[in-house]
């Protein structure tokens, strides 16, 4: 199992299966190249594969995973993460709820929501989630009916809640930079990835723009912490991490 303390550096570039453009590639071969590339972080999503096939990919995805030292996650799936041995599961506001798959995954597991509002967001963090999907940045074709969020409104949900935050939606080398001003934690790559004729060189490209926009932290030391968060958590009587960054060993 992922050691959780490594979680928020491991969302840096997080990589999202999309069975639509492996062409004559299996999902496999498509994921190993991602991990060669920068890939920090999996999450398996195959909407339609039956539990069989879903299991299957999962399993040998996850073997990829743990030779890279990389958290493997499964969308939506609790039965299927728990079958295979997964690090956990992401689910959306329609899907298995967050309290649930907690129950069933246990502490140690990760478990990621998909959120959009401030109400939501901190709904999630208090059913036990260790990071949010938010988004979208911008329109995709990948979840069409995912909406667009102003930047105020990123900036708002961070502000909110104290776990990680990753941007998704319509993310890829043109729209990386929009994250340097939303304070988030990394950023959740689908089609940008796994379109790409090379996805080493696409991944390794997408991670060369994610140093410039979120440059990487030395270790035992941080960031100012966004005034947003910290007085938000001030406000609600508790410190965060990022209270105490400079003290912490991350």
């Amino acid at each position: 199992m992922f050691d959780k303390r490594n979680l928020k550096a491991a969302l840096r570039l997080y990589a999202v299966t999309d069975n639509a453009w492996l062409g004559e590639r299996t999902l496999a071969s498509c994921v190993e190249e991602a991990l060669e590339g920068g890939a920090t972080f999996v999450q398996l999503r195959h909407k339609g594969a039956d539990g069989a096939a879903l299991r299957t990919e999962a399993a040998e995805l996850l073997a990829l995973c743990r030779a890279a030292g990389v958290p493997f996650v499964v969308n939506d799936d609790v039965e299927c993460a728990l079958a295979v041995g997964a690090d956990g599961v992401h689910v959306g506001q329609d899907d298995m709820a967050c309290e649930r798959a907690r129950a069933l995954l246990g502490p140690d597991a990760i478990v990621g929501v998909s959120t959009q509002t401030v109400e939501q967001a901190r709904a999630a963090e208090a059913a036990g989630a260790d990071y949010l999907g938010v988004g979208g940045v911008r329109g995709t074709a990948t979840k069409p009916e995912a909406g667009v969020l102003a930047p105020e409104e990123f900036r708002a949900i961070a502000a909110a809640v104290d776990i990680p935050i990753v941007a998704i939606g319509g993310i890829n080398g043109d729209t990386l930079p929009l994250l340097a001003d939303l304070n988030v934690d990394g950023a959740a790559v689908v089609s940008a990835i796994f379109a790409a004729d090379d996805i080493a060189a696409a991944t390794r490209e997408l991670s060369r723009i994610m140093d410039d926009v979120l440059p990487r932290e030395p270790r035992g030391a941080g960031r100012e912490p966004w005034p947003g968060r910290v007085t938000a958590a001030i406000e609600r009587g508790r410190p965060t991490c990022w209270e105490t960054r400079t003290t912490t060993i991350w």
